[in-house]
Formats: structure tokens, C-alpha cells, sequence
């Protein structure tokens, strides 16, 4: 590969000729400075654009990709910015193509149960137009209210409520892509049935802008419940409450909306943050319960059998929620874990590994045994129900910098070789990007990353495309 062409004037000019002058920042640092990182808290993963371009159509987007190809400039598609793998970080400089202007829902389809959009709509603003409609997006994460439909499909982004329904690429069934060579191509469509040729639509979902830029996305949609309930059930140890999850499922044959699982490390830290309190915050574990449906009858006899069952294995006390103050004084505790744990220590790694179900209770004591090692910190909490534990490394405040620097790689190699030892993986919902392809590279079987590379190659001849991102 040729080195990249660097952003001069001339270049801007013609960009300016394709997308106006008000869609290009250029040669402005205050400007630019946004879009030189995601969420990830280490300064060290964040790097400047040279420009920043906001189109507003598709066939804008052909034309710059058209350009950037012919004279090889790298072009990094960027949403929200609400990532946590660098996957939207300009690394390589170049043009970083932000699709924040690209937000419009463009149909919601009822008769064929489908939206339609571009891909800077904010996930929660499409849920909220649905809500009118008695329908919903089920695919979304939990950061709904700041990250952009596009992005939740380049990351095939999950959440708490892929126990149930099912994490973002079940709910995408037709794309407008703008390939690094700057055609525009159609796949899928509103259809549910689709064998001709390979199946370039699950490639693309979770390709972390790595071999085309979405342009319109058709979501498939599902009725809206009308009613949820959800269970705060206090645990002795981590096993106990982990060994329920199949319980529920198999001896209740209910499955729950979300099962979301907190060690004692999570829970009580956050408590001191919200300044909360709830009994037996001496837990070993928690599991946060959720159920959904059409009526509160249903709903009654569900959370019911998901109560007794839990008493009869080992809960300590089951808390209903049943309406809407209740079920947010539960949730909170879930969803502030992590800004508990950065007003404790801002620096810090946010992971997010993944194993099979009945593994989380051997995983974990493995991942305390790294901590006390190291002297850091790893709170786990996250979706027990598929796996999933945000395995998050907390440098404690009297540690140096240096020092923190020095062992943090080892920490992550320590905990990925540890995870893929039970069966699992280094990600489950954050992606690769730049933070984690290394460690990708080294636990990966050598034939599968090669075809990966492969694919890469005939999607992107020339490596514009997000280079540096899954694989280098």
C-alpha cells in the first residue's frame, strides 16, 4: 500500500464542490477536536482528522468515496461517536465522514411491519415515533438515547434485552451501501426471505465501516408490549445467582426480556454513588429480571414463577417493580455502574467479553485473581443472560500513570486468553476497532484471520475504507 495523500487545500476545495462549503471543517482545531475520539476514556486511542465532512446524500457520499479512492486518501465513516473500540477515530487523519446530517426516517412501513432510515437517526428519537405506532425497534442497545441507528449496525450493537429479542443485525433486512470504490449498492429489501447469492447483508452488519458507509437502513419491526415488570433478586455468591438463568428458562419456560447480572464490587459502589440503598447490600450477586407483554394478568403469573423459583434456589429476597418509579429505581442501579465507577477512577477500560452462560461463574474468579494480581480493579456486571460481562479494568487512584501504562496490556492479554480458555471471546457488543486487534489477531486461528483479510481486500483494494479498524 502507497502512504495515504495528505488534506491540502486543492483537496478541500473539491470537497467543498460536492458537499458545500458549510458541510467541511477544516484547518479549525476546536472544530475538529470532537471527532478525534469516541467514549473510550484513554486519551491515547483518540487522533485528528485532517476534515470533516457532512453529507446529505448518498450520491454525495459516492462522489467523495469515488475521489478518496482515485487519490487515496483513507475516509473514516463516523455516527455518534458513542463507540467504545476507536472504531470511529480518524487514525490514519484524512477525511473523517460524519453522517450526523443523514437523519432522517425516511418511512415507517406498517403494512409490511418495516422502517426505513438514514443512518444518523438517534436509535431512541426512532423509538419514540414508533411508541405512536404500537411498534418498536427491538434490536437496540442500552446508550439509545446518544448512539445513531448506522452505528448500532456497523457495531451489530446488543444491550440488555437480547435475551428476548435478539441483538441488532436480527432486526436489519435491507441495506444502501456506497462501497470504498464508490458504487451504490442495494442488498436485501422489506423481504423476510432472501437465498440469492451470499448473504452480503450479515456481512456488512458488524463490519464496523470497514467495507462500505450505510446509507438507508429498513429495520424489521414488532409490536410494542404494553406492559413490563421487572425483579431486583439479591444472591449468597455469583454461582447462585448465575445457575438461575437457565432455570428460569428451562423449568419456567419463560424468557425473560433481560437478565442482567451485578458482582458486589458493582452494585455497591454504585449504591454509594446514587446514594442508594436497597436490603441485603451485602449480596455476594444480583440479577436484574425483566419481563414483558400485552397484559399485566400474564405478566402476573410469569414474575411470579420466576419469584418462587428464585426463592427455591438461593435468592435472598425478590423486589417486584410493577410500575414505572419502581422498575427506574432498579434500573438506575444498572445503568450508572459505569459512571459510578468513573467518579471513583476516570481512567480505566471498558470491556465487554463474552462467554457461554454456564461459564460466567468460573470466568470470574479467574478475572479477580488478574485483579488482585495487578492491584487494580475489574468489576463485572452486565447481561447474564447471553453472556456478556462489561469486565471493566479500574486503575485505583493511588496507582501512577506509569505504572498504568506499563500493566494494562498484560491485564487485557491476561483477560481475553483467560475468557477464550472458557469458550468465549473479547467482544461481544463494543466491537474491535483499533482498541482490541492486537489481542484479536493473537487469539484468533490464523486461517479465519487471513480470510478476513481477504474479504477486506476485495471489498477495499486500496485500504481507504476505515483502515486500521478489526484488522491492520
Amino acid at each position: 500500500m502507497s502512504e495515504y495523500k495528505k488534506i491540502t487545500l486543492e483537496i478541500v476545495e473539491k470537497l467543498k464542490n460536492i458537499v458545500g462549503d458549510r458541510n467541511v471543517i477544516f484547518d479549525d482545531i476546536e472544530k475538529l477536536e470532537p471527532y478525534s475520539h469516541d467514549e473510550i476514556a484513554e486519551k491515547s486511542y483518540g487522533s485528528m482528522p485532517e476534515v470533516v465532512i457532512k453529507p446529505e446524500t448518498s450520491e454525495q457520499i459516492a462522489q467523495i468515496m469515488k475521489f478518496a479512492n482515485k487519490e487515496n486518501i483513507p475516509v473514516t465513516p463516523r455516527g455518534a461517536g458513542s463507540g467504545l473500540s476507536g472504531g470511529a477515530v480518524p487514525i490514519f487523519g484524512g477525511i473523517c465522514l460524519s453522517v450526523e446530517k443523514m437523519n432522517k426516517i425516511l418511512e415507517i412501513d406498517k403494512a409490511n411491519m418495516v422502517a426505513v432510515v438514514e443512518p444518523g437517526v438517534i436509535t431512541n428519537d426512532l423509538n419514540d415515533l414508533l411508541t405512536e405506532e404500537d411498534l418498536f425497534f427491538a434490536g437496540y442497545p442500552m446508550s439509545v438515547e446518544s448512539c445513531y441507528v448506522g452505528g448500532n449496525v456497523a457495531e451489530n450493537a446488543g444491550g440488555g434485552r437480547a435475551v428476548k429479542y435478539g441483538v441488532t443485525g436480527r432486526y436489519i433486512i435491507g441495506l444502501e451501501v456506497i462501497t470504498p470504490e464508490g458504487d451504490i449498492i442495494n442488498l436485501g429489501g422489506k423481504i423476510v426471505k432472501n437465498v440469492v447469492g451470499y448473504d452480503l447483508l450479515n456481512l456488512m452488519v458488524g463490519s464496523e465501516g470497514t467495507l462500505g458507509i450505510f446509507t438507508k437502513i429498513i429495520i424489521k419491526l414488532l409490536p410494542l408490549p404494553k406492559e413490563k415488570v421487572a425483579l431486583l433478586v439479591p444472591f449468597k455468591d455469583v454461582e447462585t445467582a448465575i445457575n438461575m438463568v437457565p432455570t428460569i428458562i428451562t423449568n419456567g419456560k419463560i424468557i425473560p426480556t433481560a437478565i442482567e447480572f451485578m458482582d458486589q464490587l458493582s452494585f455497591q459502589t454504585c449504591y454509594k454513588y446514587l446514594n442508594e440503598h436497597f436490603p441485603h447490600s451485602d449480596a455476594g450477586a444480583m440479577l436484574l429480571l425483566e419481563v414483558d407483554g400485552n397484559s399485566m394478568e400474564q405478566l402476573e403469573q410469569e414474575y411470579e414463577t420466576i419469584g418462587d423459583l428464585c426463592l427455591e434456589n438461593g435468592a435472598l429476597e425478590v423486589y417486584v417493580a410493577d410500575n414505572h418509579t419502581t422498575q427506574e429505581r432498579v434500573w438506575r442501579v444498572r445503568r450508572n455502574i459505569a459512571e459510578a465507577f468513573m467518579v471513583y477512577s476516570p481512567v480505566q477500560s471498558l470491556e465487554d467479553i463474552v462467554v457461554p452462560v454456564a461459564e460466567i461463574p468460573n470466568v470470574l474468579p479467574e478475572i479477580d485473581k488478574i485483579a488482585k494480581k495487578h492491584d487494580v480493579l475489574i468489576p463485572c456486571y452486565g447481561h447474564a443472560g447471553d453472556g456478556n460481562l462489561h469486565a471493566t479494568v479500574v486503575k485505583k487512584p493511588e496507582m501512577s500513570m506509569n505504572d498504568w501504562y506499563r500493566i494494562l496490556d498484560n491485564i487485557l492479554m491476561e483477560m481475553y486468553v483467560v475468557t477464550t480458555s472458557f469458550g468465549g471471546t473479547i467482544s461481544g457488543e463494543h466491537g474491535i476497532g483499533h482498541k482490541r486487534k492486537k489481542q484479536m489477531k493473537e487469539l484468533m486461528e490464523p486461517a479465519t484471520f487471513e480470510l478476513m483479510k481477504r474479504i477486506k481486500k476485495s471489498f477495499d483494494p486500496n485500504n481507504i475504507m476505515n483502515p486500521g479498524k478489526i484488522l491492520d
